[in-house]
């Protein structure tokens, strides 16, 4: 096996529990969305053992699954009871959305059946993404009441809430103190959510950080410019180092669900003499070149509400983005998944603008909103359920002047 740094561990809030500062994810592996959840091909279980395994074997001691992730919490559960891992030496973090006291029971016994344990250390309500969420998870004798039931009945040791909400909505729940801990969205290129990790500091909150290499950027594939930038480190590198450089924050998930994937992650670990200049020195040349952009969002929230549901600081934030890094391929791999995600990722595509005007009293920075939605519009989008539409259009607007389409 290569060498590689020792592993950091970080207390995760007032769960007092001690965790590795990289969390083994259990999302991709293979055929792992292929349903039904519980039919294990020998590919998957044999990955899951390897890649589990590695993760064990370098410190890592933070398994992350989910409900939602369909074969996952069957697969660890195989895994490492084929690998037989003591329980002492992992935590296990899963997560599920009932919707009433009877679901969140019966769905933690079915969970935990299926991860082969008797307690998970870490339960997550699964996605307070917006007001109506909220009010379902904390209604009286609801699901995080029954969490908490269960808690004392040995079955969970902590709960907490990841979220892809806006800001306002993850203060609000971290606020109900009903939580120990919670999974967050905080990266270099998305720093809208730094006051939660603040509260959660004031809090004593343990602060997970979800996909910081994917949703943080496609760091695996960065601009030519970003990769420039970073340079003695990769981008991946920087934003787990920009990530670990707040004590608020405990554990990333880092996706690595292959070998080639664990040196580049652990990496970030490092600590060379130098390592805190050189961090610096990177971070300000990749701060400057948003200095430069023309028609800068400052990200404020004041252009919200949108009559037409347009997350207008989300697509602006892909126009900083794309004018600062040249960050074309994350743009479009964003842009590209709204109208498609739900309460997950809300909003609509730049193009059902109306100029109606109304945010553009509510702007800071004066910019033309309008203008700059419908040029980033132009730049990212490429929905294939729009193209094809657009496509058939043409097409059917070619055969009528040819007579062929009536």
């Amino acid at each position: 096996m290569n060498s590689y740094p020792p592993m950091e561990y970080r207390r995760f809030g007032k769960t007092e529990e001690q965790i590795s500062v990289i969390t083994l994810g259990g999302m991709r592996f293979k055929h792992g969305w292929s349903p039904p959840r519980n039919h294990l091909p020998k590919e998957s279980i044999q990955h899951c053992i390897s890649t589990t395994r590695m993760a064990l074997d370098l410190g890592i001691n933070h398994i992350e699954t989910a409900h939602g992730y369909m074969k996952s919490e069957h697969l660890f559960g195989r895994a490492l009871k084929e690998m037989g891992v003591p329980r002492t030496t992992y935590k296990m973090m899963t997560k599920g959305a009932p919707m009433t006291g009877d679901d969140t029971r019966k769905l933690v016994e079915e969970q935990l059946n299926a991860l082969q344990l008797e307690y998970v250390d870490f339960y997550g309500w699964h996605g307070i993404n917006n007001k109506d969420l909220l009010n379902a998870a904390v209604q009286k004798n609801g699901p995080v009441e029954t969490l908490h039931k269960l808690k004392d009945e040995g079955l969970i040791r902590h709960i907490g809430f990841s979220t892809h909400g806006p800001l306002d909505i993850i203060l609000e729940a971290m606020r109900t103190d009903l939580f120990s801990f919670l999974n967050l969205h905080y990266y270099y290129f998305f720093q809208r959510n730094f006051p939660a990790v603040q509260l959660a500091d004031a809090m004593d909150m343990g602060v997970f950080i979800i996909s910081p290499n994917e949703k943080g950027g496609m760091l695996w594939k960065p601009s030519a410019k970003v990769e420039q930038l970073c340079q003695p480190d990769t981008p991946v590198q920087f934003n787990g180092k920009f990530c670990l450089s707040h004590p608020q924050i405990t554990t990333l998930s880092m996706g690595m669900h292959e070998p080639e994937h664990f040196s580049q992650n652990l990496a970030l670990l490092v600590q060379e003499k130098d390592s805190n200049r050189q961090f610096s020195g990177i971070k300000q040349k990749m701060d400057s070149q948003l200095e430069r952009v023309h028609g800068l969002c400052t990200l404020c929230d004041k252009c919200m509400p949108c009559p037409e549901n347009i997350n207008i600081p989300e697509i602006l934030r892909f126009r900083n983005l794309l004018e600062g890094y040249d960050m074309i391929d994350y743009g479009r791999f964003r842009y590209n998944m709204l109208e498609g995600q739900g309460h997950w990722f809300p909003g609509t595509f730049s193009f059902h603008c109306t100029e109606c005007g109304d945010c553009l009293p509510r702007c800071p920075e004066n910019l033309n909103i309008p203008k700059l939605l419908f040029e980033t519009h132009d730049k990212l989008f490429d929905h294939p359920k729009y193209l094809i539409g657009k496509i058939t259009n043409a097409l059917g607007s070619i055969l009528k002047r040819l007579k062929l389409w009536k």
